[in-house]
């Protein structure tokens, strides 16, 4: 599977378009046989834009089906996911436009950045992507957060 790793700053031209960070773009290239383009939409719970390969977001929503197609559940969900969900193409240059919307709600000027999260990414104002890095690391310490060692390959092994 391709990861989306690192941190890479980036300026906002005066239309809106940013160039997506060339090892993101070769990511989304590699997973481009799996569905396609990008979506971009507001983060739940921070004040940043998530990037989202199509397949994975589209894996994401199909949870919804399995939630009551007319409870309120439903509804709250699909519209937190979709009704903000702009699907976005790269041009030949790798810039991509990012709607007004989500410029606002992410606070970004003319400095952004792109921070990797593994199967997805998100755009950052600069200063609150720092500060969130940081955040995540003294909690990832303080609450001794580990991943259990059955995940990684053996030494010398394969990936």
């Amino acid at each position: 599977m391709t990861h989306f790793l690192g941190t890479h700053q980036n300026r906002l031209d005066a239309k809106g378009r940013v160039s997506i960070p060339a090892p993101f773009r070769a990511a989304l290239r590699a997973l481009k046989g799996d569905g396609g383009g990008l979506i971009l939409r507001p983060a739940h719970t921070h004040a940043c834009i998530e990037g989202w390969p199509e397949a994975i977001f589209h894996t994401l929503a199909s949870s919804l089906d399995s939630l009551d197609l007319f409870s309120e559940a439903h509804d709250d969900l699909a519209a937190a996911l979709y009704a903000d969900a702009y699907p976005v193409e790269p041009d030949k240059e790798g810039r991509i436009v990012l709607p007004e919307a989500l410029v606002s709600h992410a606070g970004l000027e003319d400095g952004v950045v792109f921070m990797g999260l593994g199967r997805t990414f998100q755009i950052w104002q600069p200063e609150a992507a720092a500060r969130r890095r940081a955040e995540a690391r003294e909690r990832a310490r303080a609450h001794s957060i580990t991943l259990p060692a059955a995940t990684l390959p053996a030494a010398g092994a394969a990936p």
